[in-house]
């Protein structure tokens, strides 16, 4: 009896403590652990930025791009098969070296160190970064629509929207886009909020097929946890449903540089009145292979995005974008105060009101070309606003951006 009794309560016992077990599991923070597992892979170097993000070198072949089921046995494209300038010159694969021999600065880890060829170096996620989040699986997504210059949507102004401040261009295949974007630090009310400059290449309706690749630059305190300006990608094939991410917070986007970090910091950024800096994006569909690429600058190749990741960007693209966005919260029921831009007017112009210029689009025959019938959009332009114009030196460029709430801006 007693032997009955024992084996019993040890079968209890036995039970209770695998039931313990599977609650630790799906506690919040057993599944935090194994979020910051599946994004964070394990390192073959880690660098320290100034700004206190930490750098992992990562394997290229363990970046978070292969556990997509479709990459599970993906051979990496090296090198782009064609390039927009004319086919593709293996040196562009290299950073060109200065009269000094030294690799230029143009990211703030890049103080404290390099990352080995062979290698991609991944912003690593914190724990903090997670907790910001709405949610762990919304983590690293957007929730909004792309700037639609057809249509003015007043609820979307008046429940805290997105607002823009835009050129574009459509009615024509586009298979790429190009621009050099002037580079600020924009300051934002609140930590939900956030300021970008970035250009779009976009295929589908504005309904809930829309396709979509963007890049730029952007301050996201929800995002990042600070208020530094950093490069950035994003993708979504389902307007921004269920599918992409930021940079690489997901897996798409396939990188093969192992020089420049997506999310981290760019440095340094221009002031007002002062030193100007700006950075150049080339977005374009390999013809051969269809996947997407992106350089950064003039020395930097840094990936792609696979064809099969989307449905009309398979093919091509019916509009391009390009310029700034911010979101409105409407902070105590006023509009916020969170700059574009420079936080300044166009009209005040270089070295005060941020800038795109060089804009270009890559035509069916894989050239770059300037854009035909450029149009600007901004939804409010007495909160930011939008300029063109054309000249020998910028070419197709325009000033863009705004400081929010004022008193013409409310």
């Amino acid at each position: 009896m007693d032997t009955t009794r024992g084996g019993a309560c040890l079968l209890v016992a036995v039970i209770c403590l695998s039931c313990a077990a599977a609650a630790a599991a799906r506690s919040p923070a057993a599944r935090l652990h194994r979020h910051l597992k599946r994004l964070n892979k394990p390192p073959v170097k880690s660098i320290e930025s100034p700004d206190g993000d930490i750098i992992d070198c990562v394997h290229i072949s363990h970046q978070p791009a292969f556990d997509h089921p479709y990459l599970k046995n993906h051979t990496i494209q090296m090198r782009p098969n064609y390039h927009p300038e004319g086919l593709y010159d293996e040196s562009k694969t290299n950073v060109d070296s200065s009269s000094s021999g030294e690799r230029p600065k143009v990211q703030l880890w890049h103080q404290n160190g390099r990352c080995p060829e062979g290698t991609v170096p991944i912003r690593r996620t914190k724990k903090d970064d997670l907790l910001r989040a709405s949610s762990m699986r919304r983590y690293g997504r957007k929730r909004h629509t792309t700037a639609n210059p057809m249509s003015v949507n007043p609820t979307m102004l008046n429940e805290g929207g997105h607002q823009h401040a835009i050129a574009y261009v459509q009615g024509e295949k586009y298979y790429g886009a190009k621009a050099t974007i002037n580079v600020w630090e924009p300051k934002i009310e609140q930590p939900n909020e956030f300021s970008l400059s970035q250009l779009w290449i976009l295929g589908g309706s504005f309904g809930e097929d829309l396709n979509s690749i963007e890049a730029g630059w952007q301050v996201s305190p929800d995002l990042y946890g600070d208020n530094n300006t950093r490069l950035f990608t994003y993708w979504t094939s389902d307007a921004y449903q269920a599918t992409g991410c930021y940079n690489i917070l997901c897996s798409g986007f396939v990188q093969i540089n192992s020089e420049i970090a997506m999310g981290a910091s760019i440095f340094p950024t221009s002031s007002y009145s002062g030193s100007q800096y700006d950075i150049s994006l080339l977005i374009w569909k390999d013809p051969k292979e269809g996947n997407w690429w992106m350089q950064f600058g003039k020395d930097y190749v840094l990936g792609y995005w696979p064809s099969f990741l989307f449905s009309y960007l398979a093919d091509s693209a019916s509009m391009i974008e390009w310029g700034g966005e911010v979101v409105n919260s409407q902070p105590d029921g006023v509009h916020t105060s969170t700059q574009m831009g420079s936080g300044h007017f166009p009209e005040e112009g270089f070295s005060k009101a941020s800038y795109f210029k060089n804009i270009q689009v890559v035509d069916s025959t894989n050239n770059l070309k300037a854009p035909k019938g450029l149009g600007t959009f901004t939804e409010q332009s007495n909160c930011y606003d939008v300029q063109n114009g054309n000249n020998a030196d910028w070419g197709t460029y325009f000033y863009y951006g705004g400081p929010g709430r004022s008193s013409n801006c409310q």
